[in-house]
């Protein structure tokens, strides 16, 4: 599994053979005997190199989640008792990261010592895909509606505003409507987008069209575009200053209030080990005290 998981990876067997330094030959019968045993195909070969067949693309899954469940082995037979130790692989959609990240990597470190936290930032379809394939163990992320195969526990929710260049002359409005942010050229992010499709999904609910005059998949580029003078964008915003590191942006919240909530999320079919249930239960009670002490712009306690 080892040897397939690695070709797929490299995308050809000599690259895969100097990775991990067995003998190409070695490697191509390995995966003829592997093929012969499943009776299929699992590679399509061509001179530029392979890629999976339909089912090499369903063992691939498979054998990542077994090879990740192996890894953890050790972890769960030495630290059975006195202090939770292991590794915990987390994940954090960019925009949480933008305020976030630091702080609760200091919470973990301080509370859990000897456990080694591998933080992972990407988008929050990328996050939930790689949590459902096991390569990652917890993931933090804006997400309004289940996601088969993953447990999810709400932590807290973001109001969303309006962001755009600071109006240098005279002063920019205390709120706008709906209406009025989807007047402006808009910069949001590229779908599958959990906010996107929220904002999309409220814009129709209100007849309204909007002029998205520019795509982007992470924070950051949206908002360069938003301080090069192309348009605004809408984001629910954390610690501001944190996301925008002086851009000389304004955020300015929209009427009604638009919220997305943040869940931590994991999988159904894998337990997480003890490290990781420990990182998971430290979860909830750093972001209350992060509130209480913190109070970010936008970020709001989940009531009930």
């Amino acid at each position: 599994m080892r040897y397939f998981v690695k070709i797929v990876e490299a995308g050809s067997f000599s690259r895969a053979a100097a990775t991990i330094f067995v003998a190409q030959p070695a490697l191509s019968q390995q995966i003829a005997e592997l093929e012969d045993e499943l009776g299929v195909s699992l590679l399509h070969r061509s001179a530029r190199g392979v890629r999976p067949t339909a089912a090499g693309e369903a063992l691939y899954r498979e054998a990542v989640a077994i090879l990740r469940q192996i890894e953890k082995l050790p972890d769960i037979v030495r630290f059975t008792g006195g202090e939770v130790a292991g590794a915990v692989s987390l994940g954090m959609s960019s925009t949480l990261a933008s305020f976030l990240a630091g702080e609760l990597m200091k919470a973990c470190k301080t509370a859990l010592p000897m456990v080694n936290l591998s933080f992972v930032t990407e988008d929050s379809v990328s996050l939930k895909a790689r949590v459902a394939a096991h390569t990652l163990d917890l993931a933090i992320l804006f997400e309004e509606a289940p996601t088969p195969g993953l447990v999810r526990q709400p932590l807290f929710r973001q109001r969303l505003y309006l962001v755009e260049r600071k109006p240098s002359a005279r002063a920019g409005p205390k709120s706008v409507s709906l209406a009025e942010a989807g007047a402006r050229p808009l910069v949001l992010p590229s779908l599958p987008n959990a906010m996107r499709s929220l904002l999309d999904q409220h814009f129709a609910a209100a007849g309204i069209a909007p002029e998205v005059v520019a795509e982007a998949n992470m924070l950051h580029g949206i908002l360069s575009a938003v301080q090069s003078g192309l348009g605004a964008t809408v984001v629910p915003m954390g610690d501001f200053k944190a996301a925008t590191g002086g851009m000389g942006l304004v955020a300015i919240p929209i009427r009604p209030a638009i919220h997305q909530t943040a869940h931590a999320v994991w999988s159904d079919g894998v337990p997480l080990t003890r490290a990781g249930e420990a990182v998971r239960g430290l979860l909830g009670p750093f972001v209350l005290r992060f509130l209480d002490e913190q109070a970010p712009l936008g970020m709001e306690r989940i009531e009930g």
